[in-house]
């Protein structure tokens, strides 16, 4: 469908009802769109999920992952060497595909899915907390035998922070792991969420035969049962079956998980709508990715009940529908993704109004026009051109050295989106070219990798230009910036930590008194904000209590 950009200006009289068919065109296509995210702790299973769905929605073949980590392919969403030598993914990419449940109507149009991948390495999770900010819903994937994890609960504060509801996903269940009611607990024991199954598992974790489909009231609607394939590359058969084929097939297992759903029923934990959208309540499904059981019960609970995207507030508080003149908002720059061009991608989320190839917006940090000639969507390495968007939508500009994450393009109605706050770096370390003769090279890659915020740069006077402090959440990160400053500009790095543990905001007022206190280095980042590092909590505490009067305030998810 295309859509013609809403008019801000008066129309006349005879042109209203084509503006209002626009306006209502325009809503339908924002109506049709879920972006969501997977939020999940390290080996959770976040790339197989993602290979899982994009094989659900016939975006690819065959799943990339076999059994074992020694023999596994690399996932076709990771692309840098760094992942696929190691099998973690430390950066974003973006996958849209059209998916179409087989019980909707068969006239109605299939909705549009964006999945935004994230780095699944907590070194990186403050990459994972910028697309956070681009999606409507995500999907908290959890490991069957180790329940919630450090990563998994940090990112979920982030989630409840933000009001983006979440869908709980169980996953590993043909693996052994605990049991399911003792999970729902720990979900609500430790988060608070209230744990709503809509598909509960016939089998024990390790013996994973199907799913009982829960109705409005818990009562069993059908069996799903799953019928594996060779490696879990294909789409697992599934077979349904009513309440006395399922007992005729695996009585005992298929009677164990009906009285456990009538179980959860008499403790309220059903499912409703609205809880769920304000955050109160998780739709649960429980899955094995790597067999490809209760993929697409994932995919069409988000279609049913995920958000599709909404009005977002600027700076101002004022809220922008999707209705409104086109805007976008960047959360992920990456370079390097296409080694024979050394090119720079900036991903937007559209936030409203229709994007259209080769329109020339306003970036609004600098008031200056952008041309979107190159516009691409990315998963991986694989790439293709995109002529138009909608709200929900995530595209790649190419060659956009201008933008930066939190930056706003937008259209003929100025809009600017608040900034994305920067996350609390916990290791750092000075950053030196081997090389002095390398020395341009050198500030050209500080400044590129600054400014994707692969890591935080610091500087001050005694330290100067040639010798910056990296500020990262995890070790990793320095390993990137080092792997790419060779690929990328052929600059061999060296590195050498710092003995501080935390970073705290504070201002020119306090930095002189804070300059005189042991295990204590004051520094301002490429934005303006100065930071003091401090060699532990303890001493935090000392000069807190010695000095209240100084500026210490915490940054976004600090860890203590």
């Amino acid at each position: 469908m295309t859509t013609e950009p809403v008019s801000t200006t008066a129309a006349p009289d005879h042109e209203v009802g084509t503006a209002d068919k626009s306006a209502k065109a325009l809503a339908a296509e924002a109506g049709r769109r879920r972006t969501f995210a997977v939020i999940s702790h390290p080996d959770a299973g976040k790339s197989t999920l993602t290979e899982a769905l994009a094989l659900h929605a016939k975006m690819i073949a065959e799943a990339g992952a076999v059994h074992g980590k020694a023999g596994r392919k690399s996932t076709v969403s990771d692309w840098m060497e760094m992942e696929k030598a190691r099998g973690i993914s430390v950066s974003s990419t973006a996958l849209q595909f059209n998916y179409k449940s087989p019980e909707t109507d068969p006239d109605e149009e299939p909705n549009v899915v964006n999945l935004v991948d994230t780095p699944g390495h907590s070194d990186f999770s403050e990459d994972t907390y910028r697309v956070l900010t681009a999606v409507d819903a995500a999907v908290m994937l959890i490991d069957a035998a180790k329940g919630l994890e450090p990563q998994t609960l940090k990112l979920f504060q982030v989630c409840k922070h933000r009001g983006i509801p979440v869908v709980t996903v169980i996953n590993k269940w043909d693996r052994p792991g605990r049991s399911p009611l003792e999970l729902l607990d720990e979900i609500q024991e430790r988060i608070g969420l209230t744990p709503t199954p809509l598909y509960w598992p016939v089998g024990i974790a390790g013996d994973f035969r199907g799913l009982l489909r829960r109705g409005e009231d818990g009562a069993a609607q059908e069996y799903v049962r799953f019928t594996r394939t060779a490696g879990g590359a294909k789409i697992a058969p599934e077979e349904i079956l009513d309440s006395a084929g399922a007992a005729a097939r695996d009585g005992d297992a298929w009677e164990t998980a009906v009285e456990e759903s009538e179980l959860l029923s008499a403790s309220g934990q059903d499912h409703d709508q609205e809880l769920f959208i304000a955050g109160q309540t998780s739709p649960v499904i429980f899955a094995s990715a790597m067999l490809n059981f209760g993929v697409r019960q994932i995919l069409d609970t988000l279609v049913a009940l995920a958000p599709s995207p909404g009005a977002r507030a600027d700076v101002a508080g004022t809220e922008r529908d999707v209705t409104d003149p086109f805007s976008a908002v960047v959360f992920k720059v990456q370079a390097g993704m296409d080694t024979a061009h050394r090119d720079r991608l900036a991903f937007m989320r559209v936030v409203s109004g229709v994007f259209e190839r080769g329109m020339v917006v306003t970036h609004a940090q600098t008031g200056k026009p952008f041309a979107t000639k190159y516009a691409q969507t990315v998963f991986g390495r694989e790439r293709s051109t995109v002529d138009s968007a909608y709200p929900g939508d995530v595209v790649g500009l190419v060659n956009a050295t201008a933008l930066a994450p939190g930056h706003t393009l937008f259209t003929d109605k100025k809009v600017e989106f608040p900034p994305i706050p920067s996350f609390a770096p916990e290791h750092f370390s000075t950053l030196r070219a081997e090389s002095a003769g390398k020395y341009k090279q050198f500030r050209r890659a500080v400044d590129q990798l600054d400014s994707e915020g692969v890591v935080q740069i610091l500087r001050n006077d005694i330290r100067g230009d040639a010798s910056p402090v990296m500020a990262a959440v995890g070790p990793m990160q320095f390993e990137v910036v080092a792997a790419r400053m060779k690929a990328e500009f052929n600059v061999e790095a060296r590195m050498e930590g710092l003995p501080y543990q935390l970073a705290r905001r504070t201002d020119a007022e306090s930095a002189t008194e804070l300059g005189r206190q042991r295990g204590v280095e004051v520094f301002t980042r490429s934005d303006g904000v100065m930071l003091a590092l401090v060699s532990d909590k303890w001493r935090l505490q000392y000069i807190q209590k010695e000095h209240p009067e100084l500026t210490l305030e915490p940054l976004v998810a600090t860890a203590d």
